[in-house]
């Protein structure tokens, strides 16, 4: 699990800052319904917005030295700058602490010890630049708690302020329990995904399918509602039990098809699972730390923003047309069935003897 967990110094930085944007990237890359994805944009987003976002907040969530709290004000404040919304508040809420992890100094110990830690020494200074950072962010169905209010100065550190949401919260959740849904779960689910011989894009949507259907999505609930929200639940956690039958969730036409489909309702109806889509990106973040996921086609120099455009361009013409994109899946399907029937035909033959000589 923490064979590549990075080492203090230049390197441990680099690393997070790299993990960041494989996280961020491959999130885009994965057929996630009612999300913004290369497939399919939507909610007024652009894929262009989200890796802006991404190349803004890896170098701060990155950077020793710096509180939590100050982390995410910083990389809020950051990314209302390029992207002129909220793209990634959910995001960079549960990178922080998990960033703040990796580049603790205390070598040897597992990515969610070090966790624990960084969650125990939250304060109220945290908590104040959390809550600003979320004015700033302005996420949608919001509204008011009847305590710990984000409009008003906190009184407790942020840690216990997110206990306070955690029952109407899955971010805030994760702050209370440890991390428990992505350690437990997403990342679990992520793994077992890789090992059936799903690609990275294929796990992700795997991961954000199964949070689906876990629970109900808490932004869908903050602006449409609870009984809503479930109803969403229901439909992945039906469409999840159809997909898992195969040996390597979404590898075959019939799987994209549907999640392309799904992600076409949802986004007729606004809905718009971001919560799931963050904790996705939290669980690919600690998975690339654990080696367990490729690294981004990213140099190690300041061209990374240049590079991102281009591919997600390329990736997003190949992909524009959701018939095309079917059909081709089912072709590679065909032609490999294909294949091994005429290999198993030619088997089942026997030879012809030589031909005479005369």
């Amino acid at each position: 699990m923490s064979a590549l967990l990075p080492t203090p110094g230049s390197d441990c930085r680099t690393m997070v800052e790299e993990a960041v944007f494989t996280a961020c990237r491959l999130e885009l890359m994965a057929l996630k319904p009612g999300n913004v994805h290369i497939h399919a944009e939507g909610h007024g987003m652009t894929v262009t917005q989200f890796l802006d976002s991404a190349a803004a907040i890896a170098p701060i969530l990155a950077t020793p030295g710096h509180r939590v709290g100050e982390t995410i004000l910083r990389a809020v404040e950051a990314t209302r700058g390029v992207a002129g919304c909220n793209t990634n508040l959910g995001i960079v809420l549960l990178l922080a602490p998990l960033a703040a992890a990796a580049l603790c100094r205390d070598k040897g110990e597992p990515l969610r010890l070090r966790l624990a830690r960084v969650l125990d020494g939250l304060s109220v200074a945290d908590a104040a630049d959390a809550f600003a950072a979320i004015r700033v962010a302005l996420p949608a169905g919001l509204g008011e708690a009847p305590q710990h209010d984000v409009a008003e100065a906190p009184r407790i550190d942020l840690r216990a302020a997110m206990a306070t949401a955690a029952d109407r919260d899955s971010i805030a959740r994760q702050y209370a329990t440890a991390f428990a849904d992505v350690f437990a779960f997403g990342v679990a689910r992520g793994r077992s995904a890789l090992r059936r011989g799903a690609s990275p894009a294929e796990a992700a949507s795997a991961i954000h399918l199964g949070f689906m259907a876990l629970h109900p999505d808490t932004h869908i609930a903050r602006k449409h509602g609870a009984a809503v929200a479930e109803r969403v639940r229901d439909q992945a956690f039906r469409l999840e039990r159809r997909l898992a039958v195969g040996p390597a969730f979404g590898g075959h036409s019939g799987a994209a098809r549907r999640l392309l489909a799904f992600d076409r309702a949802l986004k007729r109806r606004g809905l718009n699972p971001g919560t799931s889509a963050d904790l996705t990106v939290a669980c690919l973040f600690v998975l690339r730390l654990a080696g367990e996921l490729p690294a981004g086609p990213w140099p190690p120099d300041d061209n990374r923003r240049s590079l991102f455009k281009p591919t997600i361009a390329r990736d997003a013409q190949c992909l524009r047309s959701t018939r095309l994109w079917s059909a081709k899946l089912w072709w590679a399907t065909a032609t490999r069935s294909l294949t091994s029937i005429s290999s198993s035909v030619r088997a089942a033959v026997p030879p012809k003897p030589p031909s005479a000589r005369p």
